[in-house]
């Protein structure tokens, strides 16, 4: 039976007209200036516990910075550092450990100062090479000192040898000071071998740890410091 001539039949070829809300396609609205006056939603992250990754921590430097700080604060907080460790050298059982932290500006303020009191006694003409040759003595005498413990075997690094060596000459520089006013020599003898027994007593006591691996070599490394010693005490004797 045929359909009524006023029936529309739908065409499969045509496609249905998608209805657009217009609002999500209006501009955002602009001042004056250009800019767009509609803030945008900000997107919040949903965190995926499946997908958490380790965070790599790094460690950085917190140490006191010292590049900012008057310069009279760096030269007393050395100076204290070197105060303390002549203390330790002057106590027979005192911290082992202090010269680990090795320099050399205390070294050096002895090695200047027993040069300048063996220098100021002598005769003008003798200064200058006796304060050039107690200079020498020292410096050179403590690098041969070093590197013979090195050679036999002892695990001590250069620097901190140079440094154990140059503060035991404490006890030598006081003696060094007595005998610059005292001119009796029954009173400067046994001032200078009690600081002769005390350095050398003293630097055999902080560079033991550092030569425990002689073994019976050990004799072989004190014998230099016992004459690096004797021959800067007999200097201060002397003159």
């Amino acid at each position: 039976m045929l359909s009524p001539a006023n029936e529309q039949h739908e065409n499969p070829f045509i496609s249905t007209p998608v209805l657009v809300d217009n609002s999500a396609m209006i501009e955002p609205d602009l001042d004056l200036t250009g800019q767009s006056t509609t803030k945008p939603t900000p997107v919040v992250p949903v965190a995926d516990h499946n997908s958490i990754q380790p965070v790599e921590t790094t460690s950085t430097y917190t140490g006191e910075d010292t590049l900012d700080e008057p310069v009279t604060v760096t030269i007393m907080r050395d100076l204290k550092k070197v105060a303390y460790k002549l203390l330790q050298v002057l106590h027979p059982n005192g911290d082992r450990n202090v010269l680990r932290d090795w320099d050399l500006w205390g070294p050096l303020l002895l090695c200047l100062t027993l040069a300048i009191l063996l220098s100021v006694r002598a005769p003008d003409a003798q200064a200058v090479p006796i304060f050039t040759g107690v200079f020498v003595i020292v410096w050179l005498g403590a690098a041969i000192v070093t590197l013979n413990a090195k050679l036999l075997g002892g695990a001590v690094s250069f620097f901190q040898s140079v440094c154990v060596i140059g503060y035991c000459l404490f006890p030598i520089v006081v003696s060094a000071i007595v005998a610059t006013f005292v001119k009796i020599i029954w009173v400067r003898l046994p001032v200078t071998i009690v600081s002769f027994i005390w350095s050398t007593y003293a630097s055999v006591g902080f560079m033991s740890e550092s030569q425990v691996h002689l073994e019976n070599r050990r004799a072989l490394a004190v014998y230099p410091l016992f004459l690096f010693y004797f021959i800067i005490t007999w200097l201060v004797l002397i003159s």
